[in-house]
């Protein structure tokens, strides 16, 4: 789909970027010609992918744990050593867990949104203020979710997400003068190590929620990868401030209460 020599000169920081949709990422970035550094907070985990990701180009990859300002300090000096600039900046590196409102404590509220929306903040201040404000370029790409017609069953990530949507829409206009351009990328059900991670029977209501996504299947990494990738290349240069779903028509067609009745179901 894309040129080979698309992202050529080009260094981009994928966080979240030794699995899933992240490693996706990255990779496609690479077969394109461009420079990577990825960032996550497992550094035995990150190194491992970063080496199979070298086959591919040059890929530099930093520890950092998106909710410590220092670390991410840190992470920007080692990206400026390694390849002396920033181009882009893809914000992929989240978090989160089925739970209904009224069981949700303080503590896990809070995790969830110090994590998704405080930490994207904050990887994006630094980043603009350390490279794209200064060489007055940059494209930022953030990974939310599926919130169009919210997200019971997890109002946590509902809001944080919610939350980096018009923080998106914010700095967009905001930061325009120094032509930076921010989008939010919106993936539904997707077959990634991450649907791994829920109790089983979640993982039966996604299966069971299939039936209702009206191209009857799951995405893929790389469909959301292809995406992400056309945001952050200048083949979208006049792309500004918006949200692109890529869940097969989900938002337009889809129970939203799937999960919070699955999760009501273990309290009855």
């Amino acid at each position: 789909m894309f040129a080979k020599e698309l992202f050529n000169n080009q260094v981009a920081l994928v966080t979240g970027g030794r699995s899933g949709i992240g490693y996706a990422t990255a990779k496609m970035i690479l077969q394109h010609g461009g420079k990577v550094m990825i960032a996550s907070r497992k550094a035995g985990l990150l190194e491992k992918a970063a080496k199979e990701l070298a086959k591919l180009g040059e890929v530099g990859h930093h520890p950092c744990d998106i909710r410590q300002t220092e670390q991410i300090k840190e992470l920007a000096k080692a990206i400026e050593e390694r390849f002396g600039k920033l181009d882009i900046l893809i914000n992929n590196a989240g978090g989160q867990f089925p739970s209904l409102a009224r069981t949700l404590n303080d503590k896990g509220w809070n995790a969830v949104i110090n994590n998704n929306l405080n930490g994207t903040f904050y990887m994006t201040r630094e980043m603009a203020n350390h490279f794209f404000i200064p060489q007055k370029h940059g494209v930022v790409v953030n990974v939310i979710v599926n919130l169009l017609r919210g997200f019971p069953g997890m109002v946590h990530t509902g809001a944080a997400r919610a939350g980096i949507e018009n923080m998106t829409k914010t700095l967009a206009v905001e930061w325009s003068e120094y032509n930076i351009r921010l989008n939010c990328l919106a993936p539904g059900i997707i077959e990634s190590s991450g649907l791994e991670l829920y109790p089983p029977p979640v993982q039966q209501m996604f299966a069971e929620a299939k039936k209702g996504i009206p191209m009857q299947r799951f995405g893929k990494v790389d469909e959301v990868a292809t995406s992400i990738c056309y945001l952050a290349s200048p083949l979208s240069s006049y792309v500004n401030g918006i949200s692109l779903y890529v869940d097969g028509a989900q938002h337009l067609n889809y129970n939203v209460k799937g999960l919070s009745d699955t999760l009501n179901s273990f309290l009855s």
